[in-house]
């Protein structure tokens, strides 16, 4: 069970509907942001006039890794290369299925990776048996997530590998998934169990709902598209209605678990979800995710901007680095911080409007309008990247600069 704020107002279900949507998260966060402007905020300090130099610092990142100005949308999608070879196309080019068929098996399986991308720390590593490559963080997880999907890990029907369904899901043992990503004494990932046991909740989920598949959500836009016109907070509501209940211990409003949402003085509100501040980086992480291989399959989305940049460590680790806000004490730097502390709750909410700031900027400085350089291409070419260039410039393995316990279902 969640903690419940102990509200069961009518109004609730507003509330709550509200919370759990990317529309929550732009207001909240800079509702916290305008306090840190005005110097109200208890951990950081805003420093607007380090945009102009921050967003040079992104925009010439673009430029080494997109020198043609064509960079891609952000989704781990961009994870499932090994030595500049695309598993995912060397994969799919040989299954022979329609783009339904195909949009079904990458439901499941971006749905499934990014269940398992939450921080992995500084010592785990991958190696990809066909390759010899070790991959570490991100793209580490991505990898041995392919595979493992490619094994048929996440399948109760050994005749059908390529897919997640429910009751392969629930039955997850905890030492297959640590094989598969190679894990032992001397090569640990923090929130192993964690991790099994958010795949293990998705399956009850998808079971509860009469979803045999994360597919399910590919063929429900199929079914209320218009002319091949869908619409991404659709496509979120359903996300949330299905990995919504599987977070652990995390608050709840009328019953409902606000998944990736969290308390801070400054959030503001009004009504039973006052005080609260979202964020959703997971199934945002997610749904950017997933439209790629929905518009692949012919679907058509016009309300992207509903999506905000994710409250991660790359973004958030990029703004602390630049400058863009600074510490007022030393705990910030010099402690370990859990998820929900109120230290994190503070850097992440600074961190959305500041990337949203940085990517309004990039526009002017590459002369391009929201449809040519859009926030999924500002936070792949972009902001992520920058945020691990410089992380690798100012600390040794490249950590982020605020350290958190990694519970292997935010971070």
């Amino acid at each position: 069970m969640g903690r419940s704020t102990g509200d069961d107002q009518p109004d609730s279900a507003d509330a709550v509907a509200w919370l759990i949507s990317p529309l929550a998260v732009a207001e909240r966060c800079g509702n916290i942001f305008e306090a840190g402007r005005a110097g109200n905020l208890e951990h950081f300090r805003v420093v607007e006039d380090r945009l102009s130099e921050a967003t040079e610092y992104v925009a010439r990142t673009i430029e080494a890794r997109y020198p043609d100005l064509a960079v891609p949308p952000h989704s781990r999608w961009r994870h499932f290369e090994v030595d500049g070879r695309d598993l995912w196309q060397g994969l799919a080019g040989g299954l022979g299925e329609d783009t339904h068929g195909l949009a079904r098996i990458r439901f499941d399986l971006a749905v499934t990776s990014v269940l398992l991308d939450a921080g992995a720390g500084p010592d785990w590593h991958y190696r990809h048996a066909a390759s010899g490559t070790d991959s570490s963080r991100s793209e580490g997880l991505a990898i041995a997530s392919f595979e493992a999907f490619r094994a048929g890990l996440f399948s109760s029907d050994p005749r059908t590998p390529l897919m997640a369904d429910a009751l392969g899901l629930e039955g997850l043992e905890e030492d297959k998934l640590a094989a598969a990503f190679q894990v032992g004494p001397a090569n640990l990932l923090p929130g192993l169990a964690n991790r099994v046991a958010l795949l293990r909740g998705l399956g009850r989920s998808l079971a509860e709902q009469g979803h045999a598949r994360p597919a399910a959500l590919f063929d429900a836009l199929v079914e209320t598209s218009t002319e091949g016109r869908a619409s991404v907070l659709e496509l979120f509501a359903g996300l949330q209605r299905v990995v919504g209940p599987i977070w652990p211990g995390r608050l709840e409003l009328a019953g409902v678990n606000l998944g990736d949402t969290w308390p801070h003085p400054k959030a503001g509100g009004e009504g039973p979800g006052a005080g609260l501040v979202a964020f959703h980086k997971l199934c945002q992480w997610m749904c950017y995710s997933l439209l790629e291989p929905a518009q692949d399959a012919g679907l058509h989305f016009t309300d992207t901007s509903v999506l905000t940049p994710l409250a991660e460590y790359r973004n958030g680790g990029l703004v602390v680095d630049l400058g863009l806000i600074e510490p007022k004490h030393a705990r910030v730097l010099g402690q370990k911080h859990r998820p929900g502390d109120e230290i994190v709750v503070e850097w992440r909410a600074l961190t959305i409007p500041i990337i949203l700031a940085i990517a309004e900027n990039l526009r002017q400085y590459f002369a391009m309008d929201a449809d040519r350089l859009p926030l999924a291409a500002v936070l792949e070419g972009g902001t992520w990247w920058a945020g691990r260039k410089i992380a690798a410039e100012k600390r040794p393995g490249g950590p982020p600069p605020i350290r958190v316990v990694s519970d292997g279902t935010v971070f």
